[in-house]
């Protein structure tokens, strides 16, 4: 019997060595896209109007490279497709018991997996949860862990519930892994209700221990990674990076291609490792212009492979015919987030601009600062332009014109701060805006002449979404005093005195209250594990619900700035500030 088995064995083996060619060449395309946020048809549900790009533009050209290559491609995504364009708030808030939009999407165009981004949390757990039931393709969260289990451990079991740490695909015998991860930047801008149940490791280490578990007990041909992580800056502590693409591709030894995203940049660049050997790095920014492909040569000899060729490119699909196929199956869906954005909220008498909001007080964003205390009843309100130039026109308000007020899903929260701490914060925040003026040709605004990043960041040196301005106190801010004295608080706006030893009740967004652009904790020098202890009160649903239903219920509102703040010495700021204007926007 033993002869017997032994023969069986050698004959499937030689029939397996027969089946296996021993030299081979084996082509693969991988096509990625990221930070699709809710950019899945060519129309623009905030502004009314047609737009390039997008999922529907990209497919035409994913299908023809499918139609190449077939089941030698692979389409990837990198997350941050849950917020965005108003179909995906009405898809996870007007209409959850309908499939996720976001997974119809996915599912419809076949994708092979997904990475989890920062923006497919902060809908919060009924939202994310669904998606992640309903996805079909592995959703990807290597970092991703359950809370309270060990960081150094590699096991699957570990990961957060429906999640993977990694993918296999197999092509024509070739082996391929996918280790997908998510900055873990998260508790930084999130409150903990939103993420509660799980943890974030940080991406070095995390990588390493799966390289090596991937490695020991998969022995892949290639390992790619997808992770949503710019390539390097932004937050950076002792813990971890924000953006640690770069970092992982240089310490971590085992990558053949790491695709990222999540700073909606356009990179196509190879990193040498600590080991001599080269990764090509490549993300293809944000809003579906481009997706970026790699096309990969393998050769093999005697079974054995001996060379790998790759080759990475950023593919411009914002002139890309519309799938009309694919707009077809999803037209019913598309007439239905119409007619929701269509909604009449209410009517301003006079047009609101958010690019005013830079250059001092602004209709646009004491709007917002007004309806937040009116709404929560507190003292004082941050504020900062979440959109680099939305308008708001005259005239009837509709549910679209709402997503250019208020771009973000954030949640409204009131913390106590002490009179310091409240002038210390908007230090920090003009510290970002303005300069210091040493004459009267120089800026007022910090203003980056090569910035090449989305919009937010467009001109300036900062996110503006980082911008606080005041609402409740009257002050100065003296562009010729250095960082940390420019701002002085003159009285609260009801002529009652300022005092920086009481309590006051501040109101702001969850993602600022959360310590979001460190305003709250370099800035006022609250200590990050303090700032839960602060709250006073939140919303339970979106900001922009709120803001909705009370301009809904104020019918009519003439939105006037509150001019209880402005730039000083006037001589000086006032000619800068129109210099810096034209150069921002032509004016």
């Amino acid at each position: 019997m033993k002869k017997l088995l032994l023969s069986t064995i050698t004959f499937a083996m030689m029939l397996t060595a027969q089946a296996q060619p021993a030299n081979k060449t084996v082509k693969i395309k991988v096509i990625e896209t990221s930070d699709v946020h809710g950019h899945f048809f060519p129309w623009d549900f905030m502004e009314g109007k047609p737009i390039k790009g997008t999922l529907t533009r990209a497919n035409s050209y994913i299908r023809r490279q499918r139609e190449k290559y077939g089941n030698h491609m692979l389409l990837i995504d990198n997350g941050d497709i849950l917020q965005g364009q108003p179909c995906v708030y009405w898809s996870n808030y007007v209409m959850p018991e309908d499939e996720n939009l976001a997974a119809s999407v996915i599912n419809y165009m076949g994708y092979d997996a997904e990475t989890v981004g920062n923006h497919d949390i902060e809908p919060g757990h009924k939202v994310y949860d669904k998606w992640i039931r309903e996805v079909r393709c592995p959703l990807l969260g290597a970092n991703m862990v359950k809370e309270g289990r060990k960081y150094g451990e590699a096991h699957p079991h570990n990961i957060y519930d429906g999640l993977k740490p990694y993918s296999v695909h197999y092509i024509d015998g070739v082996k391929i892994c996918i280790i997908g991860m998510l900055t873990p930047a998260i508790p930084n801008w999130l409150n903990q209700s939103i993420w509660k149940g799980m943890e974030f490791e940080e991406m070095t280490r995390c990588a390493r221990k799966w390289i090596r578990y991937i490695k020991d007990y998969e022995r892949p041909d290639l390992i790619f990674g997808l992770f949503h992580s710019g390539l390097n800056g932004a937050i950076k502590t002792d813990e971890y990076e924000e953006n640690g693409t770069e970092s992982v591709a240089r310490e971590v030894p085992g990558f053949d291609i790491i695709f990222f995203g999540h700073d909606h940049q356009v990179h196509n660049e190879w990193i040498t490792n600590r080991n001599g050997n080269k990764v090509l790095c490549i993300d293809p920014s944000c809003y579906v212009n481009n997706v970026a492909e790699t096309e990969i040569e393998l050769t093999y000899k005697n079974g054995h492979l001996v060379k790998k060729d790759i080759k990475g490119e950023i593919i411009d699909v914002r002139d890309e015919e519309i799938d009309q196929q694919m707009l077809s199956h999803f037209k019913a869906k598309i007439d239905d987030v119409k007619k929701y954005v269509e909604r009449e909220i209410g009517r301003f008498e006079n047009p609101v601009y958010s690019r005013d909001g830079f250059f001092g007080n602004s209709a646009f964003t004491d709007l917002i600062h007004n309806l937040q205390m009116q709404i929560s009843g507190a003292e004082v309100s941050f504020n900062a332009p979440l959109a680099f130039n939305n308008v708001i026109k005259a005239g009837d308000v509709t549910q679209a014109d709402m997503f250019k007020l208020y771009r973000f899903e954030n949640l409204m929260f009131v913390l106590r701060m002490t009179g310091e701490e409240i002038r210390k914060h908007l230090e920090f925040s003009y510290d970002m805006w303005t300069n210091t003026m040493t004459s009267p040709d120089d800026h007022a605004l910090r203003l980056n002449d090569n910035s090449k990043g989305d919009q937010q960041r467009t001109g300036f040196q900062y996110y503006t979404f980082n911008f606080d301005s005041a609402c409740g106190i009257d002050y100065e801010v003296d562009l010729t005093k250095p960082d940390g004295q420019k701002v002085r608080i003159l009285r609260m706006s009801n002529g009652e005195p300022f005092d920086e030893h009481r309590w006051y009740k501040v109101v702001m967004n969850s993602y600022r209250a959360n310590g979001g652009g460190e305003l709250l904790t370099l800035g006022a020098g609250i200590p990050k594990d303090s700032l839960e202890s602060r709250v006073l009160w939140h919303t339970d649903m979106d900001q922009r619900h709120y803001l909705t239903e009370e301009i809904h219920r104020q019918g009519t509102i003439n939105p006037q700035p509150n001019n209880n703040w402005k730039f000083v010495p006037e001589e000086w700021t006032k000619p800068a500030l129109e210099r810096d204007r034209k150069k921002l926007f032509g004016e």
